[in-house]
């Protein structure tokens, strides 16, 4: 079963940025009740897409340049990057549908 790295600023760069599969980012926080709420859904799709997109998890309490770099205000923030660059947002805890949906999109 696949689950997701965590990854901090010194590991951004190899980890997400150098990635030849897109990547998800979860930015999270240890105190975020959405964030609870999203990691199932997170995870679930670590499963589901293992293989074809890398997924990760920044705390940002502990990681801030990552995060102002990327202007993750709120949390839980996902971004998706392909080919080094964010393609795609999702702020807040939402459906899994909705997460599935903007995967497929950036694997398309």
């Amino acid at each position: 079963m696949s689950k997701p790295v965590n990854v901090d600023d010194a590991e951004f760069q190899a980890s997400v940025i150098d990635s030849d599969v897109p990547v998800l980012v979860d930015f999270w926080a240890e105190w975020c009740g959405p964030c609870k709420m999203i990691a199932p859904v997170v995870d679930e799709l670590a499963t589901e897409y293992d293989g074809k997109v890398k997924f990760t998890k920044l705390n940002v309490d502990f990681n801030p340049q990552t995060s102002a770099k990327y202007g993750v205000r709120s949390i839980p923030t996902l971004l998706i990057f392909k080919g080094g660059s964010p393609i795609d947002q999702v702020v807040g805890a939402v459906p899994k549908s909705v997460l599935a949906q903007r995967l497929d999109k950036a694997l398309a």
